[in-house]
């Protein structure tokens, strides 16, 4: 399988596969590009890639210096994330448009925080990314130890803030556009870190505007740890590439 690891705007991309359709993989809170290859979640869809039938471009995270960053107020970190937005629509798409020879659609897919990227990234700029893979994701950011006022920053960055404001034309090309899969576990942590209840509470929010959305609640004896994710990822990517 190959395997290419580079350097873009100041931060780490791993790509495995040599072909197929791209997929960018958030990692885990304050994760590195690495995380799936170290956790086996490579591993666990080497057949997809082997074939040619998906490529996986996986990032750095940014998240100590933003949403993990409990000493600055919520705005602050709202304000933050856009310096990661900024490096992923400005560095890292441009350069996997390069490796698959032009401007394609790309799919995103993550774990726990990583969740919250993919579906964000997705809700924002569907242009680019029509399809959000989330699994074990918390999807509301002013309940991560978040204080101080909430300005502009924080609304546009919070999924369960401005999904229920989505209308008119905007709402409907979304409709059109965009693809939501949410995956989560009922064992344990998934209640602890929030991901069972935000998971399923945002579901209901993206299915009251009428957006694609597919639920899929795991059973009791499925935690919020990488062999859930392993299990899960092997069970619904073939579905999409």
């Amino acid at each position: 399988m190959r395997r290419d690891q580079y350097e873009v705007g100041g931060g780490t991309v791993i790509a495995y596969g040599h072909y197929g359709r791209p997929f960018l993989v958030f990692p885990s809170e304050q994760g590195r590009a690495w995380d799936f290859e170290a956790n086996g979640m490579i591993e666990s869809v080497r057949p997809l890639l082997a074939d040619g039938r998906a490529k996986l471009y996986c990032v750095d995270s940014f998240d100590a210096e933003s949403w993990s960053n409990q000493s600055v107020p919520l705005e602050e970190r709202a304000r933050r994330h856009g310096v990661y937005e900024s490096w992923i629509l400005n560095d890292v798409v441009p350069s996997i448009h390069a490796d698959c020879g032009g401007p394609v659609e790309i799919a995103t897919l993550g774990c726990s925080l990583g969740a919250f990227h993919a579906v964000l990234f997705a809700l924002r700029r569907a242009d680019l990314f029509p399809l959000a893979i989330g699994m074990s994701g918390n999807y509301d950011p002013s309940g991560w130890h978040g204080w101080g006022d909430r300005g502009e920053a924080a609304y546009f960055a919070n999924p369960a803030d401005f999904v229920p404001n989505l209308h008119g034309d905007h709402l409907d090309w979304l409709r059109e556009r965009l693809s939501v899969l949410l995956v989560v576990g009922q064992g344990q942590w998934e209640d602890t870190t929030g991901s069972l209840p935000s998971t399923r509470h945002f579901a209901h929010l993206l299915h009251d505007k009428g957006l694609r959305c597919e639920l899929d609640v795991w059973g009791h004896d499925v935690p919020h740890d990488w062999p859930s994710w392993r299990a899960q990822l092997a069970h619904h990517l073939p579905r999409f590439c």
